[in-house]
């Protein structure tokens, strides 16, 4: 999906910020919202490698988009995983309210827990489940303490993915620090 079939005017392109994804599109996802325009596909991650995702996520640029139901299951496809690298980052509003967890996954070729490092990343934007937000958060604690937990499964996610060796593709300052951590794992220091 090109941003020809965004059923946006020639010249405008889809580059949100972190709080907008959250906000506008995944909070609007969860709370079956409209939300207009209806642009982001829904796309199941087990079935695709990071390079197959162009022509059916939404293209921003360089970076594709996607929701996907499940918060914490597997990561894996066909030809390898996403490696959860760093800390969890908040998505904070301008009214400086915590609105969502953003985590950063780098895709691996091979099995878990080795594989080999690709330049493939992903941003998993995740709402936070706090009193105060929405009616769909406080009937979902409600309905966790009558001990009917709301299935992971259910849960969504929005996706962003962008090959972090293409030209012109930025690293935000945590991404480089994450994938530097990353790079750790695979020193050895002397004894």
């Amino acid at each position: 999906m090109g941003d020809e079939t965004t059923n946006l005017p020639p010249g405008f392109r889809f580059f949100p910020t972190d709080e907008e994804l959250v906000v506008h599109f995944l909070h609007r996802k969860a709370s079956m919202l409209p939300c207009h325009p209806d642009i982001i596909p829904i796309l199941d991650l087990h079935r695709f490698d990071p390079w197959e995702l162009h022509g059916k996520a939404l293209a921003g640029g360089n970076q594709l988009y996607f929701f996907r139901r499940g918060g914490t299951r597997t990561r894996a496809s066909a030809n390898g995983f996403w490696k959860l690298v760093g800390s969890d980052e908040p998505v904070i509003t301008n009214e400086n309210k915590t609105v969502g967890i953003k985590k950063t996954l780098v895709f691996q070729i091979g099995e878990a827990p080795g594989g080999m490092k690709t330049n493939w990343i992903m941003h998993e934007y995740h709402l936070v489940e706090s009193g105060s937000s929405s009616n769909s958060n406080s009937s979902r604690k409600s309905s966790r303490k009558r001990g009917n937990q709301k299935n992971e499964s259910d849960e969504w996610v929005l996706c962003r993915v962008y090959d972090a060796s293409e030209e012109g593709t930025e690293l935000s300052c945590l991404d480089e620090v994450f994938l530097s951590l990353d790079d750790l794992d695979e020193v050895s220091l002397p004894k």
